[in-house]
């Protein structure tokens, strides 16, 4: 897919290539299949993308802000720069979301273009996001199950002591086995099974004035029997201490809104708008 001004965003047959030498070893990986892919988009594309990003004050962010998160998100389309619509659609298509079904070994991948959770994401500083494993079904598609995340970090000149590295963790949870800075046009894919646990969360340290920024794209499989429902389970790490309790009770929360979220229709906006209000009368 290109744009109008012939600017290619993905070199399809180049991936198809990094699909081929990839897709043993990502399938192997440890703690859960994931890979990390440099160069992910063509540099100009990148540049691009990165250039069209939405300031945190533009419409149509909703800004998670709870115990367990610290960031924004802005999955609404038709509120996304043109120029990142056409990158996000370039990455839903069914030619790239076959490679990414060749990757993970995972046949019949959907993407999503409702954008559930996903679309764009932005981090201050002192943003987090602790660690967890996703929900894993979609909250309007009963029989999707999530199955795929894929991350495409557009950060110039982050340096590592920025921190906001995302972490991916053992499924027993004790220990951090990779840790990935959010580099400029460094794309990271990973398994979302019920303990694939990962996050960023130490805040984040940049400058004033600069983010943390992605693209956070899902795929999911449509499954003949409905399967299991869980919002996002998130969990304390060792030596969090009395932060473990908080972070559970958070998470009963988030449970509580997504069964919520299902039965009544609702988006992120409102819980989003309920959070921002509280915030202002603190």
């Amino acid at each position: 897919m290109v744009l109008q001004d012939t600017q290619p965003i993905l070199d399809l047959s180049k991936w198809k290539k990094t699909v081929d030498e990839s897709a043993a070893t990502y399938q192997s990986a440890h703690p859960y299949p994931h890979g990390q892919f440099e160069n992910f988009l063509e540099p100009g594309a990148a540049q691009k993308a990165m250039e069209a990003f939405p300031k945190v004050k533009d419409d149509g962010w909703i800004h998670y802000v709870h115990v367990n998160e610290k960031k924004h998100g802005l999955n609404k389309m038709d509120l996304i720069p043109p120029y990142l619509q056409e990158v996000i659609r370039q990455l839903n298509t069914d030619e790239f979301v076959a490679q990414l079904s060749r990757l993970t070994g995972i046949d019949g991948l959907k993407a999503d273009p409702s954008l559930e959770g996903g679309g764009l994401h932005q981090s201050q500083r002192g943003g987090y996001l602790n660690i967890h494993a996703d929900f894993t079904v979609h909250p309007h598609k009963r029989n999707w199950r999530r199955r795929v995340n894929l991350l495409v970090y557009l950060n110039e000149d982050w340096l590592p002591e920025y921190r906001g590295e995302l972490e991916l963790w053992t499924r027993d949870m004790k220990a951090c086995a990779k840790s990935v800075l959010p580099v400029f046009n460094r794309c990271v894919i990973f398994n979302t099974d019920a303990d694939s646990y990962h996050g960023l969360p130490d805040p984040i340290l940049c400058p004033e004035g600069m983010t943390r920024k992605s693209i956070a794209l899902y795929y999911f499989t449509e499954e003949k029997e409905m399967p299991r429902m869980r919002s996002t389970n998130y969990r304390a790490r060792p030596g969090d201490g009395f932060k473990s309790l908080l972070i559970r009770l958070d998470t009963e929360a988030v449970a509580l809104y997504t069964r919520l979220k299902g039965w009544l229709g609702i988006n992120d906006d409102f819980v989003s708008k309920v959070l921002n209000l509280f915030n202002r009368k603190k």
